[in-house]
């Protein structure tokens, strides 16, 4: 799967069965806008990818200290581009 299959995948109703990862699937649900299913989904992946898909969440709500912390334990630097972009990225990355 690659970015644009991903996106592609936003116009069923779920992930498809090959997004096994709950950091893609958080981002899957954020692009639906379920912001509460992709926080859960995120919090649930305790490792370096469920972090960095959390910070971009609480950026996405504009909690900045606290997605601050997420990025910290991603290991990632905070982003200062787009929402869009940042989205982006990480499914690349993560995919």
């Amino acid at each position: 799967m690659n970015l644009r299959d991903f996106q592609q995948s936003l116009d069923g109703d779920a992930p498809t069965a090959d997004i096994d990862s709950q950091a893609v699937q958080a981002l899957w649900f954020a692009a639906k806008g379920d912001w509460t299913r992709a926080h859960e989904l995120a919090q649930s992946q305790d490792d370096a990818a469920g972090a960095w898909v959390h910070a971009y969440l609480h950026r996405v709500e504009d909690d900045i200290p606290n997605a601050q912390h997420w990025y910290r334990r991603a290991g990632k630097p905070p982003h200062r581009g787009s929402l869009t972009e940042e989205w982006n990225e990480i499914v690349s990355n993560l995919i």
